[in-house]
């Protein structure tokens, strides 16, 4: 009888246990809103082709803002740089001949005015002398004047287009030690990106390709992903949207993740949605909800598809 009794008061208290499980741990689980880990990767690359000359960074390793990922072998610039200082030189040695010649053509120039300036007061003479005495002066030497004057002042002008031409060769070949300069600086900056660095602290997704392989021009080598990058998406329901505003913070959890976890609200979606099929939900839903994201406290285990449960807002 005694066990008798015992085993009714043992099914008593498994059915109450089942009942409160029933009422109390199924009425917890409705009260999370369901939701994943979503991240934004960055995908790093060189802006020339080469070899890859080393490589630091290992998938799934956590790296620090600035630090070293790989670098290409700079050989390919190194010829090119070679080649845009050999063409400043010859742009300089271009510029300091034009200079040269510039020089030579306006001394001519001056010596052109010197001649028509003397060949004008030749003539002006000559007629002065003819105003006071026509006889003293033959029509055929005035006629020579005017002759050499007008030689004269062809030679000058000649001069001047020279010199002017000499001038504008001096600023052409300016532009081009300026070209041949800016190809050096472009060469430089090229250089300096061949080992680019991690733009943020974050976690190494992928690493495309290993040492001494041949890499395309912006091919990514490396993709990395930002713990400023990684955000929340869950889905509230119309009914409750209106609690939800950028800035407000909420609470939330993971599987294997620590406890007390926060994030940040950045975004609500303007316009309602059916409940996606692919949110890892407790329950089915079939009403509409709205889409919110949230940027998390810490963020440096949490990976974008991860399943995360957040505490409704009261």
């Amino acid at each position: 009888m005694n066990r008798a009794r015992l085993v009714i008061v043992i099914l008593l208290l498994v059915a109450a246990g089942v009942a409160a499980w029933l009422l109390f741990g199924r009425s917890e689980r409705q009260r999370y809103l369901s939701g994943y880990v979503e991240g934004e990767s960055l995908f790093l690359a060189a802006p020339v082709a080469g070899t890859i000359g080393s490589i630091s960074a290992i998938e799934g390793a956590r790296v620090q803002a600035g630090q070293p990922l790989f670098s290409i072998d700079p050989a390919t610039l190194s010829a090119q740089g070679s080649q845009a200082r050999a063409q400043i030189a010859e742009a300089r040695t271009q510029t300091a001949a034009a200079a040269a010649n510039a020089q030579q053509a306006e001394s001519e120039a001056r010596a052109a005015a010197a001649d028509a300036e003397k060949a004008q007061r030749d003539l002006d003479r000559l007629l002065s002398v003819r105003r006071d005495d026509p006889a003293a002066v033959a029509g055929k030497d005035i006629d020579a004047a005017r002759a050499a004057l007008h030689e004269a002042n062809a030679r000058l002008s000649a001069a001047r287009d020279l010199a002017n031409a000499r001038r504008s060769q001096i600023a052409s070949a300016q532009a081009q030690v300026e070209q041949a300069r800016s190809g050096e600086r472009e060469v430089q900056i090229k250089v300096g990106q061949l080992a680019p660095a991690a733009p943020a602290t974050g976690l190494i997704e992928n690493v495309y390709f290993q040492r001494g392989e041949w890499v395309s021009a912006n091919q990514p080598v490396v993709s990395i992903l930002p713990d400023d990058r990684v955000k929340l998406r869950f889905f509230v329901p119309e009914t409750e949207v209106g609690r939800y505003k950028p800035g407000t913070t909420v609470h939330f959890s993971c599987d294997s993740c620590a406890g007390g976890l926060t994030a940040r609200i950045s975004h609500v979606a303007s316009r309602p949605e059916f409940t996606p099929p692919v949110i890892f939900s407790r329950d089915s839903r079939d009403r509409l909800v709205f889409m919110v994201e949230a940027l998390p406290a810490r963020a440096a285990n949490l990976r974008p598809g991860l399943p995360i449960d957040v505490e409704p807002l009261p």
